[in-house]
């Protein structure tokens, strides 16, 4: 169990990895977005060159007396994946972001809030320098001060504020006399990413430092999708697998930081895409927030929230499977040719895992079989192993080339029979333990099987169509 949050602690956010774990009752074991908080003594405000207030009244930015160096280098004016901060932009910036946020989660725009936040800019050292959230319990209500580099990137931006706007929203009625809310990564990455697909240009407001014919000006890229905020989304899905509810819940600093070629993002944006389109998404998703307060982790508001459609985590993990499917069905992208097809079959045939060649010794990353999975891999992680290759093998379907698609779909049925089948009735046996075993063995020796044989029907493929040669060209005879 994770311990109540003492008042005025501090939650770090640089690169946003939750370092803590917990066990959600008898379920299987999540990260919480905690936001990696530790204890801290209240400080004085630093002194204040410039300062701004939102049109609300509810956000109130503050820079520092020095404004960072890296403002007016060359390099950092010409990258637009870097966002430089100002008080006057970055008020205007924050209530549109908390308008757009709103809208998502069918907040209504009269709605009156109650937390105030402070957003102090502090000159970035680099271009990795991390962003802190403070909640801070008044008399009546929580405030929050956050604080930012004044250079930063866009994601990580817009991810701060994010998450200080729902934190806002959880702690409304929440007592100041208990813990602040605790936001899963999901949720903040994901209605992060589904903002700055609907609106970025007004949520991006970068201050100028590159004149030009005497005028300052910002160089802008803007990639056009139409009216699908989710289309960048599932392009990126078409060539990698998304993450599953568990690993959702624990992202990696790498998958935070976008260096997973996107895949964490699209996959979080696209989560929350569908929960919001459940009947009455919205709503459950705002009495989400509101539980967030009252228990140690998030996994309890999410189920008490929806409850109607989950559970349980194999029940989540169940429907993500056919949205994600539903969702590739719709757009699968080109099909792969024979080779591409060739090599993304065996990359899904294989499981990654790790091992230790003595107590003390590093892990070591290899891969293994489907069928030393099964025989190797206790139930639990068999279980979650075999659902995912299932879920991936029917994606692959639609782009893999005809032959490779047959067998992907033989694969997949073979994993579904092992999953679905029920245990057979005992045979007669004059030993209990006899019963047991054959009762336990039965359907593995038969799905085991069922694997080798398509492992045989895969490499004479491979070898009819390596041996297809390509006709030589005819000559004519010179008369």
């Amino acid at each position: 169990m994770i311990p109540a949050l003492p008042r005025g602690s501090v939650a770090t956010l640089q690169r946003w990895a939750d370092l803590a774990s917990q066990r959600f009752g008898s379920f299987s074991v999540f990260t919480t977005l905690l936001f990696l908080f530790t204890t801290v003594h209240a400080q004085s405000p630093l002194p204040e060159l410039a300062s701004a207030r939102s049109v609300s009244g509810q956000f109130l930015v503050a820079a520092s007396m020095q404004p960072s160096p890296l403002l007016h280098r060359q390099e950092i004016a010409t990258n637009a994946n870097l966002v430089r901060l100002e008080p006057a932009l970055l008020a205007v910036a924050a209530e549109r972001l908390k308008t757009s946020l709103w809208n998502e989660i069918g907040l209504r725009s009269d709605t009156p809030w109650r937390g105030k936040i402070t957003l102090k800019l502090r000159p970035a050292r680099s271009t990795d320098d991390g962003v802190t959230i403070v909640s801070q319990p008044s008399s009546r209500t929580w405030n929050y001060r956050v604080e930012l580099p004044d250079v930063l990137p866009r994601t990580r931006y817009v991810r701060a504020l994010t998450a200080v706007v729902l934190l806002e929203i959880a702690n409304r009625n929440a007592a100041v006399s208990g813990h602040s809310a605790e936001i899963p990564a999901w949720l903040a990455d994901g209605l992060a990413q589904q903002a700055l697909a609907e609106e970025q240009d007004k949520l991006i407001l970068s201050a100028s430092s590159k004149p030009i014919n005497g005028m300052m000006q910002n160089r802008v890229e803007k990639t056009q999708h139409g009216i699908n905020p989710l289309a960048a989304a599932r392009q990126t899905l078409q060539n990698s697998s998304a993450l599953t509810f568990d690993q959702l819940s624990w992202p990696t600093d790498t998958q935070v930081d976008g260096a997973d070629r996107g895949v964490y993002h699209a996959s979080a944006q696209l989560f929350v895409s569908e929960l919001l389109r459940l009947k009455d998404g919205s709503a459950k998703l705002r009495d989400m927030l509101t539980r967030l307060p009252q228990g140690l982790n998030w996994q309890t508001a999410f189920f008490s929230a929806f409850r109607e459609n989950f559970r349980q985590p194999l029940e989540v993990e169940k429907w993500w499977s056919l949205r994600v499917i539903a969702v590739a069905g719709s757009d699968p992208g080109p099909r792969w040719n024979v080779a591409a097809s060739r090599t993304r079959l065996t990359e899904l045939l294989s499981v990654p895992v790790e091992f230790r060649s003595s107590s003390n010794s590093l892990p070591t990353r290899t891969e293994i079989s489907l069928q030393a999975a099964i025989r190797s891999l206790d139930s639990s992680q068999k279980s979650a192993v075999l659902r995912v290759k299932m879920r991936d093998l029917e994606l692959a379907q639609f782009r893999l080339a005809p032959p490779y698609a047959m067998l992907a779909d033989g694969y997949r049925r073979a994993l579904a029979d092992f999953l679905d089948e029920k245990k057979p009735t005992p045979a007669v046996s004059f030993s209990g333990k006899q019963t047991v075993a054959m009762r336990r063995n039965e359907p593995i020796e038969g799905t085991l099987k069922k694997l080798d044989a398509l492992d045989i029907q895969r490499r004479e493929a491979e070898t009819r169509l390596k041996s297809v040669e390509i006709p030589k060209v005819l000559h004519r005879p010179t008369p």
